[in-house]
């Protein structure tokens, strides 16, 4: 090779290089000119963002869901790196973004590359901190990479002192459910129980309507020994598709305890 055209080829590696490192700020320009900040307000107040409220400090550019998906789609080929880079950002939907993305990625994966994933999705719980977050990926990442594993890490995820973990313990159970597999469902829902957050009520009153779809019977046998414990939010979404009398049945023994 001549030095001219090897002078080439190092500066097309050069170039490559400073694409990926400059794809982030990319992304992140492109997000803030798709920003609204009307609709920030109105994000950061329906996701709670309040002192005290479990979104606290959370910061919103007023995005679409449908917007921050097309940009999905257009950097679906970025690396495992950058979206976790994107997923450090401040910005909510900087993080739902490299969290679609991180999810098409995984189910393009070979298993080595999905075991990396999960690994990186878990390390960094911190930053899917919100209900949406974890439920457009808890179900894809965890659920799917659990789907034909022992799946013990997810009664230490349901004990964490962080919200966002028991959620994501929870929710990605919805994997299983579809796969008609619904032990995990329940016994993480019976951990649950006395569970202090009404997001959390909420997570296993969906989860348990669920696996009721899948298994009716496996889910009365639950309500029967857990009815009288379980919160009424809880409750409430685990009997929503109940026939109109069954319903008022199992919330008037709630009732009669209250």
């Amino acid at each position: 090779m001549s030095f001219a055209a090897s002078s080439h080829a190092i500066n097309s590696i050069d170039k490559e290089a400073d694409m990926s490192n400059d794809v982030v700020a990319e992304i992140q320009r492109k997000m803030d000119a798709l920003g609204n900040p009307e609709d920030a307000k109105a994000m950061m107040r329906f996701f709670k963002t309040g002192k005290g409220q479990y979104g606290e400090g959370d910061i919103f550019r007023g995005i679409s869901t449908p917007d921050w998906r097309r940009m999905a789609k257009e950097y679906k080929g970025i690396s495992v790196e950058d979206a976790e880079r994107l997923l450090q950002s401040p910005m909510h939907e900087d993080r739902s973004l490299a969290l679609g993305i991180i999810c098409g990625l995984f189910e393009k994966a070979d298993e080595a590359g999905r075991k990396r994933i999960f690994k990186l999705y878990l390390a960094n719980s911190r930053r899917i901190n919100n209900w949406d977050l974890v439920d457009c990926s808890a179900p894809q990442i965890v659920g799917g990479h659990l789907l034909d594993k022992d799946r013990s890490i997810l009664r230490k995820l349901a004990a964490s002192s962080l919200l966002w973990e028991r959620r994501i313990a929870i929710v990605c159970t919805l994997t299983f459910i579809r796969s008609k597999q619904l032990s995990d469902t329940f016994a993480l829902c019976e951990q649950l129980l006395f569970d202090k957050e009404d997001l959390m009520h909420k997570a296993c009153g969906w989860m348990l309507r669920e696996a009721g779809k899948r298994d009716l019977p496996a889910l009365e046998t639950f309500l029967q020994t857990n009815v009288r414990k379980m919160p009424r939010t809880m409750l409430r979404y685990a009997i929503e598709r109940f026939p109109k009398d069954k319903y008022k049945s199992y919330l008037a023994i709630k009732r009669e305890i209250a």
